[in-house]
């Protein structure tokens, strides 16, 4: 049983499909996982739907599912609940699921693979002629800049993460930007809104107060990244995820630094 999409696209990548009964009602990676019941949303969960399915154990992820998790203990479920924020623990996730499945040697080719995507990521990124000073914003009302992993890939691609430091923070309320006015400070050159559930609209960012004058508003250098890719902490965020981000960069230098 799978309550969120990370895990769901890691088992169907290490051929162990077959052992899922239920899945988030958010999950969209691979497209044929939607024919699986659906049992949950991030926050909540059918206890009842789930006990019906009898899974021998439910994977979940984060603090925030702790409630859920909770209760199917309480009902007498096993649940491992992940609770990564970085790269790292991305392909570590992959590694333990593997193994808890039976497997571990398909987990390591993946991780491998995954890996080795990395670095080619990174090398393109060293051989930028700069790095962008990027804005990463996971919400908008607060403000709510990237979590680790994000911050961590644009860093592999060659760009800078303008709030850094606050990505060190697993949860959203401490990455909260409470004056707008920092932005306009940092000067991000390129913008990237994931809004979660929500369409991005560049004309928001636009009408902020003083946002006219960050370089990456001038010179319309405002992106939208799926959230499905960069905040789900699984596969997606380092095959397309990275490769969302290689693209913008790449377009960002080849108007801004000729």
């Amino acid at each position: 049983m799978c309550l969120t999409e990370e895990t769901t696209e890691t088992l169907y990548a290490l051929g162990a499909d077959d052992l899922i009964v239920g899945v988030s009602g958010f999950v969209t990676r691979p497209r044929r996982a939607r024919q699986k019941p659906k049992v949950s949303t991030f926050l909540d969960a059918k206890i009842d739907a789930i006990l019906a399915l009898e899974p021998d154990v439910v994977l979940a992820w984060s603090d925030l599912q702790a409630p859920i998790c909770a209760e199917l203990i309480r009902q007498g479920v096993e649940v491992v609940c992940f609770n990564h924020r970085s790269v790292e623990g991305i392909l570590s996730m992959i590694l333990r699921l593997g193994a808890l499945v039976g497997k571990g040697a398909e987990a390591e080719r993946y991780v491998e693979e995954l890996s080795a995507g990395l670095e080619r990521a990174a090398k393109r990124g060293a051989q930028r002629r700069r790095r962008p000073r990027v804005y990463f914003e996971e919400w908008y009302d607060p403000l709510i800049s990237g979590i680790r992993w994000v911050s961590e890939l644009i860093t592999i691609c060659g760009g800078e993460d303008v709030f850094e430091e606050l990505s060190r923070f697993p949860d959203a309320k401490r990455r909260i930007i409470a004056d707008p006015e920092e932005v306009v400070r940092r000067a991000p050159e390129i913008i990237i809104a994931s809004w979660c559930g929500k369409m991005f609209k560049p004309e928001r960012l636009r009408q902020r107060p003083g946002w006219e004058t960050i370089p990456a508003v001038r010179a319309n250098q405002l992106y939208e990244i799926s959230s499905s890719i960069i905040l789900q902490p699984g596969p997606a965020v380092l095959t397309d995820g990275v490769e969302r981000l290689l693209a913008i960069f790449d377009q960002w230098e080849s108007i801004c630094c000729e």
